[in-house]
């Protein structure tokens, strides 16, 4: 079972593993990846990141990924929280979290589910720089590349 969820609370990476653990001895691996906002693009200095989402459309695509990792790995449990609005350098923006009684398959999990939520998951991007203009973040092709070996692009 996945928790999904989108919020612009800070995530609290301690709690949300003991969630996904309570009361369970069958996990022998959990899979993380945990993204934060970087202090530059491009060469520029960013001050914020902002993050915008389409509500429901995003928690239904996050569910549809997380349940195709489900079928693809033996997952006990994964967690994937998205942050939006205004975020500073430093600050958590994503975690991913996937259990399973095996480590390369939570590996392996984190991997395909962080590559999906970078390519497919209706967010949009826009950093503010220090010289007091703003950009909205393009699609990146490495971004592309990386999704295109679970064979999602095309989705």
């Amino acid at each position: 079972m996945a928790t999904i969820r989108v919020q612009t609370e800070a995530i609290d990476i301690g709690a949300e593993t003991a969630a996904l653990t309570a009361g369970r001895a069958d996990i022998g691996g959990i899979g993380s990846f945990l993204g934060t906002v970087r202090d530059t693009a491009g060469g520029r200095k960013i001050t914020a990141m902002s993050l915008e989402h389409y509500p429901g459309m995003t928690e239904r695509s996050l569910a549809a990924i997380a349940a195709e990792a489900e079928a693809r790995w033996p997952l006990l449990g994964c967690t994937l929280i998205h942050r939006v609005g205004r975020l500073l350098p430093g600050e958590t923006i994503v975690l991913v979290l996937a259990a399973s009684p095996h480590r390369h398959a939570a590996l392996e999990a984190t991997a395909f589910l962080i590559d999906f939520l970078k390519t497919k998951a209706p967010f949009w991007k826009k950093e503010s720089f220090v010289e007091g203009d703003e950009e909205w973040v393009s699609a990146r092709d490495a971004d592309d590349s990386a999704a295109a070996r679970w064979d999602i692009a095309a989705r």
